[in-house]
């Protein structure tokens, strides 16, 4: 690659800055209400926490009598009729009237006293259903803020990335001039010469590809954020001090027993059980007996009777009540494979909650192997990076007044450079996993 191509594309970069438009600063806070407010997947829960709450309601307004009113008008041509005889439809006929109107009113209403418990227990399977939709939104909402604590962390690691190698950029820059200076007065080769430029022009490279990948991370944390215009974007760049990484790691069971009881992932899978109790006891009450209550009014009219409407509204009036008892005998094995099916989802919704149980420990334990590991790696590190500079120091003078050639100068530069990054890198991770620990402990994230 030409390092005068290279050095254009800085160029380009260094231009492009000033010419965009103020962004607006996030900060972690922010980006995490925006994403709780304006996520879909969040807004979908939220919808199906109402319709589950209008189950609820449903079903409570099932312990109460139902009421129905009906009427029946019909209108009938008989070609061949007699006065005197009783029609097929049950009216004694007045007159030879060939047509004829006929008319039944009633009012029916009914109400189950007992069915077993059915009811009440679908009520409360209908609460459970609509608990586990809230719960459901709990998890997606945690599961966003963690995909934007790891972009935001992310991006705060690159943003300082971008200024180790701007730094270094710095220091190759001095030593190409120091470089050409020195070959003009006969003390360097060309050929270091064109390596120091080479240097300068990796250096270069190194900056605008990290900052390819700032903006690269900002467009993830937008998309995840769901932001769909070409507005500037940028977040508040918080100070991360040592501490911040050297902080006290939390033990782990601590940890653990912690999220068993705050992570929403638990609590569905219990509510998963929970409603298989439930489904158990409503199988079981198919094989009780259900006992209901009916009563109704009725009343018709006719065209073939001579009584005026309201005469004959008044004496074909009929009122019933009565008592029906159904007793389940035999319905080929319905009831009983309803039973047997409500036990195994419970047993199966047992062994799902095992299973996230492992999977939430084995997730915690990453987060703090990962936490102690990038830890120690960041006090190693940070020896490391001392030591390197303070080489490239000495190497640095050394190479000003002829005593160390350019291939030292360029592996001592390199050295610190890739200390410089370790110790970056491990600062970073050290950061996001504490901060992930804190957030599986405590439910919510250090702002």
């Amino acid at each position: 690659m030409s390092k005068n191509w290279i050095k254009g594309i800085y160029a380009l970069s260094m231009l492009a800055v000033p010419m965009m438009a103020q962004a607006k600063q996030w900060s972690l806070q922010d980006c995490i209400n925006y994403a709780l407010q304006n996520n879909i997947t969040i807004q979908k829960n939220h919808l199906q926490r109402l319709s589950a709450n209008e189950d609820v309601l449903e079903s409570k307004a099932q312990l109460l009598p139902s009421l129905s009113a009906s009427t029946n008008q019909n209108l009938a041509y008989t070609p061949w009729v007699e006065s005197g005889i009783v029609s097929s439809d049950g009216y004694s006929r007045a007159s030879i009237a060939k047509v004829s109107y006929n008319g039944s009113y009633g009012i029916n209403g009914s109400w189950t006293i007992w069915n077993g418990n059915r009811n009440k227990n679908t009520i409360k399977l209908n609460q459970l259903i609509a608990e586990k939709a809230s719960i459901d939104s709990m998890t997606t909402a945690q599961s966003i803020q963690e995909q934007i604590a790891q972009f935001y962390i992310q991006i705060l690691y690159s943003t300082e990335a971008i200024n180790v190698n701007k730094e270094n950029l710095k220091i190759s820059q001095e030593n190409e001039t120091r470089g050409k200076e020195m070959y003009v007065i006969g003390k360097m080769s060309k050929a270091d010469v064109a390596q120091l430029e080479a240097q300068t022009a990796q250096d270069q490279y190194n900056v605008v590809s990290a900052e390819s990948n700032t903006r690269n991370y900002k467009r993830q944390l937008k998309q995840l954020l769901q932001i769909a215009n070409d507005d500037p974007f940028d977040i508040v760049i918080p100070t991360m001090s040592d501490a911040q990484a050297l902080g006290t790691i939390p033990a782990l069971n601590g940890i653990y027993a912690a999220a068993l009881d705050n992570r929403p992932e638990i609590k569905s899978y219990q509510n998963a059980i929970n409603q298989g109790d439930l489904n158990i006891q409503i199988a079981k009450a198919k094989n009780l007996p259900t006992i209901s209550a009916n009563a109704g009014i009725s009343t018709s009219t006719t065209t073939m009777n001579t009584l005026n409407w309201s005469r004959q509204l008044k004496t074909n009036m009929n009122v019933g009540a009565g008592i029906t008892v159904s007793v389940p005998i035999f319905d080929n094995r319905a009831k009983k494979t309803a039973y047997n099916k409500a036990i195994i989802a419970r047993n199966e919704s047992i062994l799902d909650l095992k299973n996230e149980q492992t999977t939430l420990y084995s997730t915690i334990e990453n987060y703090w192997l990962q936490a102690t590991t990038n830890q120690n790696q960041y006090k190693a590190a940070q020896i490391s990076t001392s030591s390197a500079k303070t080489s490239y120091e000495l190497l640095s003078e050394q190479f000003k007044v002829g005593l160390k050639n350019v291939s030292e100068l360029r592996t001592g530069k390199s050295n610190l450079l890739t200390s410089e990054q370790n110790e970056l890198q491990s600062k970073y991770l050290t950061i996001y996993n504490l901060e992930m620990l804190n957030f599986y402990q405590n439910g919510t994230l250090i702002k």
